[in-house]
């Protein structure tokens, strides 16, 4: 994805089994779970370690968070002795990026309910956004509660606890069945994705999925640990495991690893269908998972055939490349497919890294002008692979949502290079409609896929969700791409630019198992994600800006 789009979250969680495994290795693999998803978020990190029968007068959890300009970083050489006399066996991790909410340590995780009996303090973290916050939290006062925070996590955190006080007042004598009842009550209340990870301080741990499965989990159960993560490759990172060994969590059902270790599996949500983010195949999990990796080079495959029709097959007088390094795997699918299918029909195909974003450029010049020359340079360009005046430029992106860096920084960086045409691919289709469940797209106005559609019907807004599909089913899919590029296209361009874009067909040949694509197809998985349509183009009809959640 060219442009910086916030999105997700990470967890993590481990659960040591087995005495044998110090609490200095236990550091180590839930720092190791962190590391391997620092992509998933960079405004904020928290780690907690939790030890089991703590002698009273001594703390049974320590905590340490940072929301420091390298908060991970930060994170980790902090809590470099935080087992020293402490014997932890169970820790959770979490990386946090701010779709919303402040910034400051506060809005991190974990979330911490304190209380004098260990039973009653539990801490949670996870990677979740939900679209009714401001429901829960007014639910929750109307129980007579007074919250200190309107944060989700926090009222999550205090609204598990006080249910899991009730049941124990209640008189559920079970553990386990507290802790379930808790769960079931309050994820009824829920509408949103969450994976969700918990310890309660004598020593529970568990998991959840939203029933949906929107937000990724996975967890692998081994001799001497319990592990939970949000993508799989970390936990065979930091364990060495087999890819077989690391399961997903089954969205809808918890899993409890009790104070013994023993693990089992409890649905607390009513089965529904499936709708996993598909963007986490398209850009936001790292391609070393082998499933992921499989997907990205089949999405990158489906656009040979147009890209082909688009350059009328003339692969002399063509330059392949890309735009991030994150679409890197798709574009070798793209370049695999146009031999292996014979497209090229035997003749070279040139390739090449065009462009690099330079990751240390800064700008803090005050003139507007001079400022958006310099933001042409945000990317180093490879000169000498272009041919000038005779070769036409294809540029595979994951995505384009915006399509701010791609008309202020990338088409100017690419037109130096003097290309006869421009082509951009995105390997996602036309994103049309606001996200709720985490990444960070909830205002209608702002993607250029709407701006388009409007354009297309002479700037006459659809004033209902039904209205809006209605609209967007009007338009075929050239027609909008082709407005899409006459949006992009900066007004002193060169280049000739054309823009392609993923079909819904394709997409779902390329990821079969993943169908969570409402941000494409305006199918959202939960009533909540209905009403924030609905507020996002009321905002958009009456000029208010800011989120639609």
């Amino acid at each position: 994805m060219s442009e910086e789009i916030k999105h997700e979250c990470a967890v993590a969680m481990i659960r040591l089994t087995n005495a044998e495994m110090s609490a200095t290795a236990g550091l180590a693999k839930i720092t190791l779970l962190l590391e391997k998803q620092h992509n998933r978020g960079q405004d904020g990190a928290g780690l907690a370690a939790l030890k089991f029968d703590a002698e009273p007068g001594m703390p049974a959890y320590k905590v340490v968070k940072s929301a420091a300009a390298n908060p991970l970083a930060d994170l980790l050489a902090r809590t470099a002795r935080i087992t020293e006399g402490f014997d932890a066996r169970a820790f959770l991790g979490h990386l946090r990026y701010a779709t919303f909410g402040k910034g400051d340590e506060s809005f991190c995780h974990p979330f911490i309910h304190a209380a004098a009996r260990l039973r009653r303090t539990l801490m949670l973290a996870g990677n979740f956004n939900l679209t009714n916050t401001r429901e829960l939290f007014d639910a929750y006062v109307k129980l007579g509660k007074h919250p200190t925070s309107g944060a989700d996590g926090y009222v999550l955190t205090e609204w598990l606890a006080s249910e899991m006080l009730h049941s124990e007042i209640d008189g559920v004598a079970s553990r386990r069945e507290q802790i379930i009842h808790a769960l079931t009550s309050v994820l009824a209340r829920a509408d949103g994705a969450y994976t969700l990870c918990g310890l309660t301080g004598d020593g529970w741990s568990f998991a959840v999925r939203d029933e949906h499965g929107i937000r990724p989990g996975f967890y692998c159960v081994m001799d001497g640990a319990v592990a939970v993560a949000s993508e799989r490759p970390a936990i065979q990172a930091a364990f060495d495991c087999r890819t077989e060994d690391v399961r997903e969590l089954e969205p809808g059902v918890a899993m409890l690893v009790s104070p013994t270790g023993e693990v089992t599996f409890e649905r607390v949500r009513p089965e529904a269908e499936k709708r996993s983010c598909v963007f986490e195949r398209i850009y936001f999990s790292r391609a070393n998972d082998a499933d992921i990796h499989r997907e990205r080079k089949a999405l990158g495959a489906a656009l040979a055939k147009p890209i082909l029709e688009a350059v009328d097959y003339d692969l002399d007088h063509t330059f392949f490349s890309y735009i991030p390094n994150s679409a890197q795997i798709a574009f070798q699918g793209l370049i695999e497919s146009l031999w292996t299918e014979g497209l090229a029909e035997g003749r070279p195909v040139r390739f090449g890294q065009i462009a690099v974003k330079d990751a240390k450029f800064r700008t803090f010049i005050a003139d507007a002008q001079a400022r958006k020359e310099f933001y042409k340079h945000v990317y180093d360009v490879t000169y000498g692979l272009v041919r000038p005046n005779v070769d036409t430029l294809v540029v595979l992106d994951d995505s384009i949502v915006r399509g701010n860096t791609m008309k202020n920084a990338i088409l100017p960086m690419l037109d130096r290079l003097k290309p006869r045409k421009i082509v951009v691919a995105s390997s996602a289709p036309p994103i049309c409609y606001p996200d709720c469940y985490g990444i960070d797209m909830s205002s209608l106005g702002e993607l250029v896929a709407f701006r388009a559609m409007l354009r297309l019907r002479n700037y006459v807004a659809p004033t209902t969700p039904d209205e809006l599909r209605a609209a967007y089913a009007a338009c075929t899919q050239e027609q909008l791409s082709k407005a899409i590029a006459d949006l992009l296209t900066p007004p002193d361009m060169h280049a000739e630019v054309q823009v392609i874009f993923q079909t819904m067909d394709g997409l779902h040949a390329s990821c079969p198992d993943t169908t969570g694509d409402w941000y494409f197809s305006g199918n959202y998985p939960t009533p909540g994600g209905e009403r924030v349509l609905g507020m996002a183009l009321a905002n958009y009809l009456a000029r208010r800006d800011g989120r639609s959640y």
